[in-house]
């Protein structure tokens, strides 16, 4: 054997190089169908978008490697690798790290490997199926220069104790080497990591079966490496995590030491080794070195103490003994301003000037906080709360630094934040504040619905360093782009900020950047804020920062370009031939038991509260996961049950003390279809057209036998005789809801003036989906017999849709306009439209009523600029302003 000693070399777009001084390197998991239900649901819903965020978090997160599996039995596993890696490729801030290829199939991992940028890892081959075919795989996966990692399997089974994994390594290695000639330094062996104290005594020594052949590994196979899946190993122990996380850190503390250095471990289940209590640690580790007959039994009896003593902890007051930095730097961390401006009196008293309290005391704590965020071991609820700390602390001071005039604290730099004129939602704004605020940022909040002079002004007489653009709905892009020209004409040389739901990095690279010579970067949420600010204000490194994204923009445009002019889309007339057919003969149309228009005026809210979707919640807070399991998520669960035993809390207060008002107005109304334009009728005579909704068709070339679909396609046309119906919709329950949030925010409590702005939207979905269902089994009554749980509504099991102006089936925002005439909303309920036909207050949803049984959710996608003026002279609007409304969705 060479004894030579070589090491693991990676790389995505950056290298990673694993030597011994290397700290342990952790595998995110997240983006693995079998071990992500959400990711599997993304991926099997084509939603790739959101799939790679899932990616970027892992990374985010920390992850050095990331692990990609596509093995499940309703995908096209090569097609959805193939698909996913490239679009990875396509995202610098995901690419920088190795990609790990895993499948149980080799066609999936070859198809990965061919288009795996930088150097990967194989996940997994194995003796299993025997030494001819490990071979074959083993000489393909060097051909493609990638590193692999190999299962302790053979022909008879898999290795589960210290001699048959150590027998299978080194027949594994010396074929590797001997006979395909496999670099040495890029093999990883995964050694079987099995659960403990399952109360089976063949199980007692899992654990340090792992951890002796590790070390027999890493001592006699020269160069290779250590892997394996930490969880397993506490298995036994679900449900009760401070257990857990202490033997995942002696697991890892010995198993390190032994040589295992790659591994899939969650951080937020880990406990610091010398924090875990010594009669805890002595209980754990008799488990996992199998120091006792009776360690298993022994531990079991010792858990349920352990749980009670967690539950005790969130009561511990011990820190308050604890020095005074310590003490205010723990309140900071943990978000509790009980004691803070005790805590801030005891530092003012010391200090020279109050002002040395701010950039001393505090700032050594949000520094601790904004770390903790960066390596993702805080969350953003968390880090909410600690910006409600910090804010009360300054408040409390501000007055003694007033009197002490030679006080002028040193910010990290002033930003101007502002969601754009027509643009009413400011959750993500907010967010960002706060988290840009947590960092010794001085930020200038315009609000919402601020005109493009108002901001440039403010810029101007701010001095700012940066300014932030956020919106929500797509006529807000183009908000963006006019700042971008402006902020050119005018000669501005500070960076542009972007961001927002509506807001991506392809449209900021191909309409933003290109009109702005400075800095433009599209920020994709909360926690990447901090850093990329960060970056640009570095004035030693900012130059090569800006000239990178100036660059990668320069791909991303090029890229679209490409993806563009392959896209092939037909004439509007060959779309509508090309229609969506039911067939009105025998399509069952149910005459509606309630025509006309419907009122409610404030509404009872706690009928809303089981028909609220909690999922969006976690998501506007950067907690990635489904409702309830998120509960129990590995990583975020701890910090989501905590976020929403506040939310019910706060929910409750407004129920009782009917903080919000809930207001709703629907109509049901003859309606035909004239090709893709929908007349709705006055009475049931049908000779009268109250409203016209005008209705957009996909123009993209389809597959044999796949429509080209326009909502219209979904009521029968006028000429089949047949009469049918549509209806419309808003309701709200945002009003209350500034007033509320503006309250928090003078008590500096920007987690509570987040949250309500959070809840009422949830509440808004929840009355949306209320009112549908009431309509469907009563007023309209084409589904009387319906019986769903709330789960099945949020999947939509529904008959029928409720579609919305401005989301993908009718991007569209000006049928609004249509909408509120038809309904008199803003007469009968109060809730106004923007400029850019924004709902207010916030907390509101509109849409229309289908009821047919073939109707369906679907997108748009790219039209062109024949079926715009088709769509102008339809709307009677002149084509610059139909070309407006409708840009997003325009073909290049």
């Amino acid at each position: 054997m060479n004894s030579e000693k070589k090491y693991l070399k990676l790389s995505g777009l950056e290298p990673l190089v694993i030597t011994p001084e290397s700290n342990f390197i952790n595998v995110g998991e997240r983006t693995n169908v079998a071990g992500s239900r959400k990711f599997l649901r993304l991926i099997k819903e084509e939603k790739f978008d959101e799939a790679l965020a899932i990616a970027r978090h892992q990374v985010d997160g920390g992850a050095q490697i990331i692990d990609i599996n596509m093995d499940d039995g309703l995908l096209d596993g090569k097609e959805a690798m193939v698909r996913f890696m490239n679009l990875i490729a396509a995202e610098p801030d995901i690419a920088r790290v190795p990609i790990m290829v895993d499948s149980s199939k080799w066609d999936i991992i070859e198809a990965g490997l061919q288009v795996a940028q930088g150097k990967c890892v194989v996940n997994s081959i194995s003796l299993k199926e025997g030494e001819a075919q490990f071979i074959e795989h083993a000489k393909k996966i060097k051909m493609y220069g990638a590193a692999v990692i190999v299962m302790a399997f053979d022909e008879v089974g898999q290795a589960d104790n210290y001699d048959r994994r150590i027998e299978i390594a080194k027949r594994s290695y010396d074929v590797l080497v001997d006979k395909v000639g496999f670099p040495s330094e890029d093999i990883i062996f995964d050694l079987n990591i099995f659960p403990v104290a399952t109360g089976m005594e063949e199980h007692r020594r899992n654990a340090i079966d792992f951890i002796e052949a590790t070390r027999w590994v890493r001592e006699n196979l020269p160069n290779v490496n250590v892997s394996g899946g930490v969880s397993n190993v506490s298995f036994s122990f679900r449900g009760n995590n401070a257990v857990r996380e202490a033997m995942h850190s002696v697991f890892l503390y010995y198993a390190i030491k032994a040589g295992m250095n790659i591994g899939i471990v969650n951080p937020a289940m880990l406990e610091v080794y010398d924090d875990i209590p010594k009669d805890l640690l002595e209980h754990v580790e008799d488990v996992i070195l199998d120091r006792r007959e009776d360690a298993t039994e022994r531990l079991l009896d010792f858990a349920e103490s352990v749980v009670s003593t967690s539950k005790e902890r969130k009561v511990d007051l011990s820190w308050r003994q604890k020095p005074l930095q310590e003490r205010i730097t723990h309140a900071l961390v943990k978000g509790l301003d009980e004691y803070i401006v005790e805590d801030v009196e005891e530092a003012r008293l010391e200090a020279s000037k109050p002002i040395e309290v701010i950039e001393g005391n505090l700032m050594i704590g949000m520094n601790v906080v904004g770390d903790l965020f960066g390596s993702g071991k805080m969350f953003l609820p968390q880090v909410v709360k600690s910006a409600r700390v910090m804010k009360k602390a300054v408040a409390y001071l501000l007055p003694f630094i007033e009197l002490d005039k030679g006080g002028d604290s040193q910010s990290n730099g002033k930003i101007l934040l502002a969601t754009v004129k027509g643009d009413v939602h400011d959750i993500g704004k907010n967010i960002v504040g706060v988290v840009l605020g947590c960092n010794n940022y001085d930020v200038v909040d315009l609000g919402v619905m601020v005109a493009p002079e108002k901001i440039i002004q403010a810029a101007k007489d701010e001095n700012v360093d940066a300014i932030g653009l956020s919106g929500l709905i797509t006529p807000s892009l183009d908000e963006m782009v006019y700042l971008a020209k402006e902020m050119e004409r005018q000669n501005f040389e500070v960076p542009l900020l972007i961001g927002g739901a509506t807001t991506s990095k392809a449209h900021t690279a191909v309409k933003i950047d290109t009109q702005y010579k400075n800095a433009v970067v599209h920020v994709h949420d909360a926690s990447r804020a901090v850093t990329v600010v960060g970056d640009l204000l570095n004035k030693r490194t900012n130059q090569k920062y800006v000239g990178d994204i100036k660059a990668d923009y320069v791909k991303v445009r090029e890229g679209f370009a490409n993806r563009s002019s392959k896209k092939e889309y037909v004439s509007l007339a060959d779309a509508r031939k090309n229609k969506f057919n039911i067939d009105w003969e025998t399509s069952i149309i149910t005459k509606p038991n309630f025509e006309g228009i419907q009122v409610f005026e404030d509404f009872d809210l706690t009928k809303l509260v089981d028909y609220i979707d909690w999922t969006p919640f976690f998501r506007t807070w950067e907690l990635a996961g489904r409702y309830p399991a998120i509960l129990k998520d590995k990583v975020v669960g701890e910090e989501a049950t905590n976020l929403f035993s506040d939310a019910k809390l706060l929910l409750a207060q407004i129920l009782n003390e009917k903080l919000l008002t809930a207001k709703a107005v629907f109509g049901i109304f003859p309606a035909n279809a004239i090709n893709d334009d929908i007349e709705v009728y006055g009475d049931a005579s049908r000779d009268e057209v109250t409203a016209k909704f005008v209705t957009l068709r996909q123009q993209s070339k389809k597959k044999e036998g796949i429509a080209n679909i326009a909502l219209a396609d979904f009521v029968a046309p006028k000429e089949t005789g047949v009469e049918d119906y549509v209806g419309a919709f808003c309701v709200s329950t945002g009003f209350g809801t500034a007033e509320l949030a503006a309250e928090y925010e003078k008590d500096h409590d920007d987690y509570n003036s987040i949250m309500i702005k959070a809840l009422a939207d949830r509440l808004a979905e929840a009355f949306a989906e209320y009112l549908h269902e009431k309509v469907r089994k009563e007023y309209w009554g084409y589904a009387a017999e319906e019986l769903f749980t709330n789960q099945d509504l949020i999947k939509e099991a529904y008959k029928g849709i409720r579609p919305a102006p401005g989301y993908p089936a009718c991007p569209d925002h000006t049928e609004k306009l249509t909408i509120w005439e038809l309904l008199s909303v803003k007469e009968t309920i109060g809730v106004e439209l923007t400029d850019s036909l924004a709902m207010w207050p916030a907390a509101s949803v509109s849409g229309y009523y289908f009821g047919n049984e073939n109707s369906k959710y679907f997108g748009l996608g790219k039209i062109t600029e024949e079926q715009v003026k088709d769509f102008a002279i339809r709307k009677n609007m002149d084509l610059e302003t139909a070309k407006k409304w409708l840009n997003p969705n325009l073909a290049d």
